[in-house]
């Protein structure tokens, strides 16, 4: 019993030190620890056999010291579980932090992507405001060239009423009648083109 309490002892000893290795997370090393911590307690086994087989007078005092290699062999094997708890945390840890990595560039993908589809449709509107404007632009102009056109036909027109008022000797009345006549066509013409200008600004500004 002596011999195996001692190569139990030593085992026990030595298995301590082993601790100090499982901060370099070496697998091998875990592992080593459990087997010797399985052998102690083999050995604890054996030694209670051999307690009850000793004379009684040394029975009380062998018992105490089997007890002890128990003690210590049970606070080795908690303190290898804790470990082994606090490596398991620590990966969860990693593993939950890599996938929050993961999906934050996964969303910075996608949000650039928005932006970029955003910038495409904003840049196409700009687009076809600036050809709306240019139409716009186009039919103002050609409504202004249209409304110049009536005014030289209409100051024409004046000319030759005024002439044939002069030949036919009409009077003056008739005669102040075809020129107010023709300041309010005048007038007219002169607002259609204001009306017109103002339109076309105001689609300008509605577009940009």
């Amino acid at each position: 019993m002596e011999a195996l309490y001692h190569q139990t002892n030593r085992l026990l000893q030595e298995t301590q030190q082993c601790f100090q290795d499982l901060s370099l997370k070496n697998p091998e090393t875990e592992k080593e620890i459990q087997a010797r911590i399985d052998q102690i307690t083999s050995n604890c086994e054996k030694l209670d056999i051999m307690v009850h087989k000793e004379p009684i007078s040394r029975r009380q005092n062998a018992k105490i010291r089997v007890d002890q290699l128990k003690y210590d062999n049970k606070h080795l094997q908690a303190a290898l579980r804790s470990h082994q708890h606090e490596m398991y945390r620590r990966q969860q840890e990693e593993q939950e932090r890599e996938e929050l990595l993961s999906r934050r560039f996964t969303h910075t993908d996608h949000d650039t992507s928005i932006i970029i589809d955003y910038s495409v449709q904003h840049n196409t509107s700009l687009q076809n405001a600036n050809r709306g404007v240019d139409d716009m632009l186009r039919s103002g102009s050609g409504i202004l060239d249209s409304l110049r056109d009536q005014r030289n036909t209409i100051k024409g027109a004046q000319r030759k009423i005024l002439d044939i008022a002069s030949t036919l000797g009409l009077s003056n009345t008739t005669m102040r009648l075809i020129e107010r006549r023709a300041r309010e066509d005048k007038y007219i013409l002169f607002g259609g083109m204001v009306v017109t200008l103002l339109v076309v600004i105001l689609v300008i500004i509605y577009l940009t």
